[in-house]
């Protein structure tokens, strides 16, 4: 690398976490605001805890959208600007999810079309999350050098979390010292509209970052690409690198169907992102402080509660940002499954047993953390790397999509369960939690240190071996 290519690639970077830092924004306001969501529209209209949990929740349908959509829009228009229209939508939602009567509705009048207004502005910035939680990995793993890859893809989970870490204190800073009744009919509202402030940073400083060399390649601009990369390398270097993208890109033409590369890449990928998910992380993170309040704290002690996991959250992040590149990505993948399910069957039996006070807490520090080291940022990277130039904005897209379609059915389910068992809920978590450890021993490679070409080479001579071994039994 150049002497100031690092310094480059980092300033990069940092833009592309913006999309991270308002991806935790957006999916973590909700933690504020939702009691009061609750008893605007839930108990004001006399509706169920089902139609509770959804609401809470909706904004993950546009998640599921977004991810969906993140594959064409990566490849028709570019990383960069399906980032620029994800921070639009997290503009748009902003405004909108703070005031949902704007224009058709009046204040203080809450009706179940008001509501479902209010649910399509979440939904909206839903979208938004799910471009960027595709996309912007996407684009810093292809413009990131391989020995770097692991870190600064990790610094956009980090954002994730540095971004819910700053909402918990917006949202504290609202409601401290406040009446719950203000909290209920304005508070909430600036908790939704604090987020307009980064979504007009992010997408006024993305105008000064450039397209990734990969998908300029893609699309036949190869002087672009070299200008790109020679900011980053020395020029036979930054030469060599063009190279390999464009025999990647050359090679059985530019374009190949999902399962060009075997169905096996595609399906870990999707199976990553679903245990991602299944083990219950978004239940702590959306519904913190209404579980410190069943602990028995009160309004303000449950946020400030909720700010301590925070700040956990973010050191054990930390934590995974440093050793990805050096330890590997599956040796922290199973220790923060284990991890998880010491937290999770700890806090089912506090459950069971009827115990609320620091046990709880401590075994919730257990469970979220271990998380934030392994399974938070490492999925994210191993997304971002595993597949193919060819197949990436395809493939990460089903991949991300089956994320929050799986992260839509725990939140929006969690509510239900709870009024069922609240030791049989976070036991199946627990569960789940182990068994991703095996998934992870027995499926997924290593990818560290190792060119997103030099994988796909990989995976490339694994498949033409699996044939020619299938062709030799069978003669």
């Amino acid at each position: 690398m150049k002497k100031n290519g690092y310094f480059y690639i980092v300033l990069i970077t940092l833009v592309a976490t913006l999309g991270g830092l308002l991806f935790g924004y957006d999916t973590a306001v909700i933690s504020g605001a939702e009691g009061s969501i609750q008893a605007y529209f839930i108990d004001n209209l006399g509706l169920s805890s089902l139609v509770h949990g959804i609401t809470v929740s909706s904004a993950l349908i546009g998640c599921v959208i977004g991810g969906f959509a993140s594959g064409f829009f990566s490849s028709k228009f570019g990383r960069k600007y399906s980032l620029v229209l994800a921070g639009g939508l997290f503009l748009m939602s902003a405004l909108g999810s703070a005031y949902p009567e704007f224009l058709f509705f009046t204040k203080d009048n809450p009706t179940v079309a008001l509501l479902i207004t209010f649910n399509i502005y979440r939904i909206i910035g839903g979208i938004g999350v799910g471009l960027a939680s595709a996309v912007a990995p996407m684009y810093i793993g292809e413009m990131a050098p391989a020995h770097i890859r692991g870190t600064l893809v990790s610094l956009n989970q980090f954002a994730i979390i540095f971004g819910m870490l700053v909402v918990y204190f917006v949202n504290y800073g609202i409601a401290s010292g406040q009446t719950l009744e203000w909290i209920n009919d304005i508070g909430w509202r600036y908790m939704f509209l604090s987020e307009a402030v980064p979504a007009l940073l992010f997408m006024t400083l993305l105008f000064t970052v450039p397209e990734t060399p990969r998908y300029l390649v893609s699309k036949n601009k190869d002087e672009k690409a070299m200008s790109v990369l020679s900011k980053i390398y020395e020029t036979t270097m930054a030469k060599a690198t063009l190279y390999e993208i464009k025999e990647s890109f050359d090679k059985n033409n530019a374009k190949a169907k999902l399962f060009s590369f075997g169905k096996k890449i595609v399906v870990i990928g999707i199976l990553l992102s679903v245990f991602q998910q299944f083990v219950g992380i978004n239940v702590a993170l959306y519904y913190a402080p209404r579980i410190f309040e069943s602990m028995g704290a009160g309004k303000d002690a449950s946020m400030f509660q909720t700010i301590i996991m925070g700040l956990v959250n973010v050191v054990f992040t930390l934590i995974a940002i440093f050793t990805v590149d050096k330890f590997g990505r599956k040796p922290l993948l199973i220790i923060g499954s284990i991890g998880m399910t010491i937290g999770m069957f700890g806090v089912a039996g506090m459950a069971y047993s009827n115990i609320i006070g620091v046990g709880t807490l401590i075994f919730i520090i257990i469970y979220t953390a271990s998380f934030m080291m392994s399974w938070g940022p490492v999925v994210w990277v191993l997304i971002a790397e595993i597949f193919p130039n060819k197949i990436r904005g395809q493939a990460v897209a089903i991949a991300v999509a089956a994320q929050w379609a799986a992260n839509y059915f725990v939140s929006s389910t969690y509510p239900a369960m709870m009024e069922v068992s609240g030791g049989v809920t976070y036991s199946i978590y627990g569960i789940v939690s182990l068994i991703s450890a095996i998934f992870i021993w027995k499926f997924v490679p290593e990818t560290k240190g190792r060119s997103l070409e030099e994988l796909e080479q990989i995976l490339v001579n694994s498949r033409k071996e699996k044939i020619q071994s299938l062709k030799t039994k069978v003669s």
